[in-house]
């Protein structure tokens, strides 16, 4: 395949100065609610703090592209000797775990970095991080070109994969039958 110059945003994450207060759930939960600021639940956010306040750990991470998979890697880390397992610092969302997928449809979510129109200059959760540990990078990359699934082609795929195809189009059926 041939390369291609593409722009890549990035929200690099300074885990020392992270405190914890989880600002960055609230405003990217709010930012992303069916009424944008009608609500906050941080389930619905594309960012999640990994937390052991007792150990003074606080690592936000930031969610990445859906994976129809499980990873075979079960890796265990240790920050200041509590031992977490791979799963914890994964961007993904994938089969094998809740996280990062949206709580009453089970889509996964992905960070789009508040991307609207009119653009931001820089993703919400960054603007609002009151200790700095976030900072966002925009840079130009050359990559391989790639097919990329739209957002619909990826729903369907995790719909299709919760629930079944004959499910999905016995439902979709009744659906058009309503109207």
């Amino acid at each position: 395949m041939a390369k291609v110059k593409k722009k890549v945003k990035v929200i690099k994450i300074d885990t020392d100065k992270c405190n914890g207060c989880r600002s960055c759930e609230v405003i990217c939960s709010a930012f992303h609610a069916s009424d944008k600021y009608s609500i906050v639940n941080p389930a619905r956010a594309r960012i999640r703090l990994v937390r052991e306040p007792l150990n003074d750990v606080y690592l936000p991470v930031y969610a990445g592209e859906y994976t129809g998979a499980e990873c075979m890697g079960r890796d265990k880390y240790t920050v200041d000797g509590k031992e977490y397992e791979e799963c914890a610092f994964c961007r993904a969302s994938c089969p094998s775990r809740d996280v990062f997928k949206e709580p009453d449809s089970g889509l996964p979510l992905k960070c789009d970095m508040c991307e609207e129109d009119p653009p931001l200059d820089e993703p919400l959760c960054v603007k609002w991080c009151l200790s700095d540990a976030l900072t966002y990078e925009e840079r130009e990359e050359e990559v391989e070109e790639e097919e990329v699934l739209e957002e619909m082609d990826t729903g369907l795929k995790s719909l299709v994969d919760k629930y079944g195809l004959d499910n999905l189009v016995d439902s979709m059926a009744r659906m058009l039958k309503k109207d």
